[in-house]
């Protein structure tokens, strides 16, 4: 059975930073795929954040670029996301996922709610 657990999340200042994790359970970063959505409030819909394949390459989404990293600690089965220079737009409910390793492209994040597994989220908070 797969588990993802978010860890809290919380409420910062543009321009400050927030770390999550993510304990991941009866996945392996060996087969599977990770990543980070973002689902902005008011909207029902949950966007691609990055994402980590399984030889640790990582891809991101334009508006993370720079103020982003993905990493995850196999030791531990653990996907993080390190958030900088955070903007109010950053705010939301931020998930962690995995899906098969086949599914890790950018082009296929789009369909990561039909074939992969999601956490229940975490909120974060940015104000400006």
């Amino acid at each position: 059975q797969v588990q993802l657990m978010e860890s809290r999340g919380g409420s910062v200042q543009a321009g400050g930073s927030l770390r999550l994790s993510c304990a991941a359970s009866g996945v392996s970063h060996s087969r599977h795929c990770m990543g980070w959505f973002h689902q902005a409030p008011g909207r029902t819909e949950r966007e691609g954040v990055a994402s980590i394949d399984v030889d640790d390459s990582t891809t991101y989404a334009d508006s993370v670029k720079g103020r982003f990293t993905i990493s995850h600690d196999n030791a531990k089965n653990t996907l993080h996301l390190e958030m900088n220079s955070l903007k109010p737009e950053d705010s939301g409910m931020f998930f962690c996922a995995a899906a098969s390793w086949e599914y890790c492209s950018i082009g296929y994040w789009g369909i990561w709610s039909d074939v992969g597994f999601f956490g229940q989220g975490t909120q974060v908070t940015v104000s400006s």
